[in-house]
């Protein structure tokens, strides 16, 4: 009969109505428990729009009844955090470097805020973990082109090098084959002899020459048997570590057009303590002297 409710014959409830190919909808109420739960998360909702910061405003929002405000609370955790650090960091800008590390409140502190600056100031060029990558040093081996102190890694930090800083480290090494100051055959004999310096050589006669190449051309920043001199940032060549790789096209361009790597300075970026810390941390790394 029109208008009265169709009953599916088999469960005995109501339909909605909807049939699809045979098939009718069934119209089951919701369980009490699931209705009530909807209403309070409506009754909640109004509540935390009054209460809370909710409604968007063309020039801001609403500030709610407490006016919690998110980006504040981290303002202030960060500040408390910063003077709870406070009394630790000033000590550590008023200790001499080489103290930090014999103070083993100082020490513990310095890991932990050297560590977290590296990760956020470093890491882009020498990697997480400080293991470098073609063109920027390891930080965990002993091989140190500027020297692996305390004192000498707070200075490499504090003015970078070859960097816009008056008191950077500047030594460069000139690019023979771009200059013209050797030829390329020259410059080939002469990365033969620093093969040989690794039992690499292939051609003695080329490495004979290159000998006589390097003697006057190389031998006054790398020394006599290319153990290199930190004094000058000369690596050395002996010892199979190489900051741009130590194949023979990577040392023929080397020599052929030099590399100038650069180090920011961070001396105006970071607090005297923060620097401190960085330094302490790389010494610790494993590489350090």
């Amino acid at each position: 009969m029109a208008g009265q409710p169709d009953v599916d014959e088999f469960s005995g409830t109501e339909t909605t109505g909807h049939e699809w190919d045979g098939i009718k909808e069934l119209n089951n109420p919701l369980p009490r428990w699931w209705l009530y739960t909807f209403y309070i998360c409506i009754l909640w909702s109004i509540g935390y729009w009054i209460v809370m910061p909710a409604w968007p405003l063309i020039n801001s929002h609403t500030k709610g009844l407490i006016g919690h405000s998110d980006r504040a609370s981290v303002a202030r955790s960060i500040e408390e955090a910063k003077a709870a650090q406070g009394a630790l960091a000033s000590r550590i800008a008023e200790t001499e470097l080489d103290q930090v590390s014999a103070d083993p409140e100082l020490l513990s502190f310095a890991l932990a805020g050297g560590r977290s600056a590296f990760a956020v100031n470093c890491s882009q060029c020498h990697g997480l973990g400080a293991a470098g990558s073609r063109g920027y040093p390891n930080l965990n081996d002993d091989d140190w082109i500027w020297g692996g102190t305390v004192a000498d890694i707070h200075q490499t930090i504090l003015y970078g090098i070859r960097s816009e800083h008056d008191e950077s480290r500047q030594n460069d090494m000139p690019a023979f084959l771009n200059d013209e100051i050797l030829t390329r055959e020259q410059v080939d004999d002469v990365v033969e002899y620093v093969l040989s310096l690794t039992a690499r050589a292939e051609d003695d006669a080329a490495a004979a020459r290159g000998a006589e190449i390097y003697a006057e051309q190389c031998v006054a920043c790398h020394q006599e048997g290319g153990v290199g001199d930190r004094e000058l940032g000369a690596p050395n060549l002996a010892d199979q570590i190489w900051l741009y790789g130590g194949e023979r096209p990577d040392l023929v361009e080397t020599v052929s057009a030099s590399r100038r790597g650069v180090m920011p300075p961070w001396i105006d970026r970071l607090d005297s303590a923060t620097l401190k810390k960085l330094a302490v941390y790389v010494h610790s790394l494993g590489g350090g002297e």
